[in-house]
C-alpha cells in the first residue's frame, strides 16, 4: 500500500504519534531511576506497581469507549488529558517546584490516558484500511515506534537528567498540538449503527457490565489447562523483559562505572551508567526494528514448542549475564541475547494463540492472553525493592530461575498438546476402522 493511498487520518496520526513516542522514550526508561533516587527503591517499586495497575484497569474499558463514543472523540479526550498530565509532570520538575509525588501523579495520568488512546487508535486503522493491507499499515506504525525507541533513550540520557523541565515542557506543547490536529484534521471512522441498535446497545451495556464482561472472559483460563500453562509461563518470562526500563535501568545507573565505549587514537567516547543505559535501550530498539521481519521468517522453520522454550532460556541467559558484569561490551552482549529471545517469539505468539483457541472463542482467548503482559507488568517493579533485601546478583539470579520454570511450563504445555493430538488421531483412526467394518 503506497503512501499516496493512505487515508489522511493515518498520515496525520503517524507523524503526530511519532513525535509523541520520540519524546515519550526520552523520559520513560528513566522513571524507575528517578523514583528510586527520589523516594527510595521500596517506595519506587510500590508506586510503579500502582501506576501499572491503573493502566490495566483503564484498558478494560478503553475498547468499549472507542466503540461506544467514537474513535476520534476518545483519541481527542486522551490527547487532551495527556497534555494536562504533561503540564503537571513539567510543573513537578520545574525551577519553582520539585515534587516526586506530583511527578508520580502526572506519570500515572499519562498511563491512564494512553490506555484510552491506543484501543481507539488501533480500531481506526481497522476502520479505514482493507483487511489485505492492515498488516502492512500496522507494521509501519510498529516500525515508527521502534525508530523512536532507537533515538529517544539516547537523547533522553542527556536531556532527562540535565534539562528535564524543558523536555517535559516540549512534551506538553507537542501533545497540545497533536490534540488540535486530531480535532481539526481527522474524521470519525466508527461504523454507524441503526438508531434502534444503538439504543439497545446503550440499554444493555453499562460501565459495570462492560468491566464484568471483560473479567468474565478471563475465566477461560481456568477451563483450559494448556492455555493456563501458556499464561503462567508468559507471566514468568515477562518478569525478565519488563525489567529493561526497571531493574536494568537502576542497576546500570548505580553499579556501572564511567568507562570508554570505544577509542580512536587519543579520543575516546566515555559513558556514565546513565548515558550507557540510553545506548542499551537504543540498541534493543534498533535490533528489533532491523531484524523483526527476518527473524519472523527464519523462525517459522522450527517447531513452535522448541522456539518458546529456547526463547525463555535465552531471556534467562541474557538477564543473568547482564546482572553479573559491569563491563560495557558484556552488557551489550547481554542485551543482544535478551533481544534475540524477544525476536524469536514476536512473530509467532499471535498465530499460536489463534491455533490454541477454539474458533468460537478466539476473542476470549486473545483478551485473556493479554494477562501475560498486564499481570507481568504489574508484578515486575517489585524487582527494584527486592535488590534492597537480597542484593542485585540474587535478584538477577531469581529472574533467571523464573525463566527456567517458564521453559519447563512451555515444555509441559506442548507435551500436553502432542498427547491431545495423538488422542484425536487415535479416535479418527478408530472411527475410520469402524466405518470400514460397517461397509463390509
Amino acid at each position: 500500500m503506497k503512501w499516496k493511498d493512505w487515508d489522511r487520518n493515518l498520515k496525520v496520526r503517524l507523524l503526530g504519534e511519532f513525535m509523541i513516542n520520540l519524546l515519550f522514550w526520552m523520559f520513560f526508561p528513566y522513571m524507575a531511576i528517578y523514583f528510586a533516587d527520589s523516594l527510595g527503591k521500596e517506595q519506587a517499586g510500590i508506586l510503579l506497581v500502582i501506576s501499572q495497575l491503573v493502566g490495566v484497569l483503564t484498558n478494560l474499558i478503553g475498547g468499549y469507549c472507542a466503540d461506544q463514543y467514537g474513535r476520534k472523540k476518545m483519541m481527542f479526550i486522551a490527547a487532551a488529558g495527556q497534555t494536562v498530565a504533561f503540564g503537571v509532570f513539567a510543573l513537578a520538575n520545574s525551577p519553582w517546584l520539585d515534587s516526586p509525588v506530583l511527578t508520580f501523579i502526572g506519570f500515572t495520568a499519562l498511563g491512564l490516558f494512553g490506555s484510552l488512546y491506543w484501543p481507539a487508535s488501533h480500531a481506526m486503522v481497522a476502520d479505514v484500511v482493507s483487511e489485505k493491507n492492515r498488516n502492512e499499515v500496522f507494521a509501519v506504525f510498529y516500525t515508527s515506534i521502534n525508530i523512536s525507541v532507537v533515538f529517544g533513550p539516547a537523547l533522553g540520557s542527556i536531556f532527562f537528567f540535565n534539562n528535564r523541565f524543558e523536555l517535559l515542557l516540549a512534551c506538553m506543547i507537542v501533545s497540545f498540538i497533536l490534540t488540535i490536529v486530531l480535532k481539526k484534521y481527522i474524521r470519525e471512522t466508527v461504523p454507524k449503527r441503526a438508531p434502534e441498535v444503538e439504543k439497545k446497545q446503550l440499554q444493555k451495556k453499562t460501565w459495570r457490565t462492560v468491566i464484568g464482561g471483560q473479567l468474565q472472559d478471563y475465566r477461560v483460563i481456568a477451563t483450559d489447562r494448556k492455555f493456563l500453562l501458556f499464561i503462567l509461563a508468559g507471566i514468568l518470562v515477562a518478569q525478565t523483559f519488563m525489567q529493561l526500563d526497571l531493574l536494568i535501568a537502576v542497576y546500570t545507573t548505580e553499579q556501572v562505572p564511567t568507562q570508554s565505549l570505544f577509542s580512536f587514537g587519543n579520543w575516546s567516547l566515555m559513558l556514565s551508567g546513565k548515558e550507557l543505559f540510553g545506548y542499551i535501550v537504543s540498541a534493543n530498539g534498533l535490533l528489533v526494528a532491523l531484524l523483526t521481519v527476518f527473524m519472523s521468517k527464519w523462525i517459522n522453520k522450527y517447531k513452535e514448542g522448541n522456539v518458546f522454550v529456547i526463547s525463555s532460556l535465552l531471556y534467562g541467559v541474557g538477564i543473568l549475564l547482564y546482572g553479573n558484569t559491569t563491563l560495557i561490551w558484556l552488557l551489550f552482549m547481554g542485551i543482544v541475547i535478551f533481544t534475540i529471545a524477544e525476536l524469536m517469539v514476536v512473530g509467532i505468539q499471535e498465530s499460536f494463540i489463534s491455533q490454541l483457541a477454539p474458533e468460537h472463542m478466539r476473542g476470549q482467548y486473545f483478551a485473556a492472553a493479554g494477562l501475560r503482559f498486564s499481570i507481568g507488568r504489574a508484578i515486575a517493579p517489585l524487582a527494584i525493592p527486592l535488590t534492597i533485601w537480597i542484593g542485585y546478583q540474587w535478584t538477577f539470579f531469581i529472574l533467571f530461575l523464573l525463566t527456567i520454570v517458564a521453559a519447563y511450563l512451555y515444555r509441559l504445555m506442548f507435551k500436553m498438546m502432542d498427547r491431545y493430538k495423538g488422542q484425536q488421531q487415535g479416535r479418527e483412526v478408530t472411527s475410520t476402522m469402524k466405518e470400514e467394518v460397517v461397509m463390509k
